[in-house]
């Protein structure tokens, strides 16, 4: 690309769209994204501010009707020029605020101009954010019309039958599955469990030489959202703060926080959703045993029998081994920690013999770092770490 001339483009655009756009300025933006070449067009949707771009361009009550003609223009006619991740911005900007008819449209147009991998790429993309406003929230709730909303769903579903993605979606529990912080006394709270974030890279991973794309892991929590998406950001932060580079959440809701059967059914309803939008995907779900997870991992099992491929169960009440054993033969997987919960893994084909020594590897390092608050706590984690250490160090034994 000449920036020579693409520079002096984008400067001429954000002076028209300093202060108040007249119709004039108005008809002058259409104009220069009307005739800008292809790599220009992408580099002035790259760095312009494209939610303000949307806010100076109006329809008005007795034409011209600019917005509309802009939308049409990048989201329509023009749409198979831009790069993913501009049309990503595209649909972030889309999604600010009220969605309002013709935003809908939009929305519809740009999911529908992708097909095959390009499609499940910029999925992707709308669930990269590390915010509220994701892929669900956008379909689901953003998209209010039922029938531009079961185009979109149609579409998705058309699309993953001819090209399967042939990976997971890593879908996850928070509390007392990633770190302490409900029923789980055995460790200090707060503690994030040894071993447990190289268990969701190896899910991500894959159990094939080749590593498949990185990023697919989904927390489903009972923790609430609200209209506004604050307790689901501030969620998505403490994450981080815990090492969760990347990730998308399904919260639950304020009316399903009591009773472990309305927690499962939450659940169920936000992974029902998220099965439509990624239908391309195979799924794996780690929870725990203190809070309605063996329920949904049921459900999910019976619903999804063929994309479901395993449910881990971090068991944190001393679960008897004859029902551990019962639930096994459903896909039903009960872990003490996350080298067992490898082991499981591996045995059921969802990860990589090497990634069970990767988790061991992690689980080591990481148990010695965890401030216990009394050395027989301490010793009785040792102990199951040890046993299932030794687990995961027989699958590299030499076969007699």
């Amino acid at each position: 690309m000449d920036l020579s001339t693409a520079t002096p483009k984008l400067q001429t655009l954000r002076a028209l769209m300093t202060g108040h756009t007249d119709r004039r300025d108005e008809q002058q933006i259409l104009q220069l994204f009307e005739t800008a070449a292809a790599d220009e067009l992408n580099y002035l949707l790259t760095n312009v501010d494209v939610d303000a771009l949307f806010s100076d361009v109006d329809d008005r009550v007795v034409g011209p009707n600019n917005l509309t003609a802009l939308l049409d223009l990048l989201c329509v006619r023009r749409a198979h020029e831009l790069g993913l991740p501009v049309r990503a911005g595209l649909m972030f900007a889309l999604q600010k605020g009220p969605t309002h008819q013709l935003a809908e449209r939009m929305v519809r147009a740009l999911f529908l101009g992708l097909r095959g991998r390009e499609l499940t790429e910029f999925k992707n993309l709308l669930d990269g954010r590390g915010n509220y406003r994701d892929l669900q929230q956008l379909v689901f709730t953003d998209v209010d019309d039922p029938a531009l909303r079961q185009e979109i769903l149609d579409h998705l579903r058309r699309e993953a039958a001819a090209a399967p993605s042939g990976e997971n979606k890593v879908l996850s529990d928070i509390d007392d599955t990633f770190l302490a912080n409900w029923k789980d006394t055995r460790y200090p709270p707060k503690t994030v469990y040894p071993g447990v974030l190289q268990f969701y890279r190896e899910l991500d991973r894959g159990p094939g030489v080749i590593p498949g794309r990185e990023g697919d892991l989904t927390f489903v929590s009972a923790r609430p959202m609200d209209p506004m998406g604050l307790i689901e950001d501030k969620t998505l932060e403490t994450l981080r703060q815990h090492g969760v580079s990347s990730a998308v959440m399904l919260a639950g809701a304020f009316s399903h926080l009591i009773g472990n059967a309305r927690i499962a059914e939450k659940k169920f309803d936000n992974f029902s959703r998220y099965a439509q939008l990624y239908p391309e995907y195979g799924f794996v779900f780690t929870g725990d045993s203190g809070q309605g997870d063996v329920a949904f991992g049921e459900q999910m099992l019976a619903a999804h029998p063929e994309s479901v491929r395993a449910i881990f169960i971090h068991d944190v009440v001393d679960t008897p081994e004859a029902v551990r054993k019962a639930w096994r033969a459903q896909r039903i997987f009960f872990f003490d920690n996350y080298v067992g919960a490898a082991v499981e893994a591996y045995e059921v084909g969802v990860i990589a013999r090497d990634g069970v020594a990767r988790v061991a590897r992690a689980a080591r390092e990481e148990f010695e770092k965890i401030p216990f608050t009394s050395e027989d706590q301490r010793q009785s984690r040792r102990a199951e770490l040890t046993r299932d250490l030794q687990r995961a160090e027989a699958l590299s034994a030499p076969r007699p």
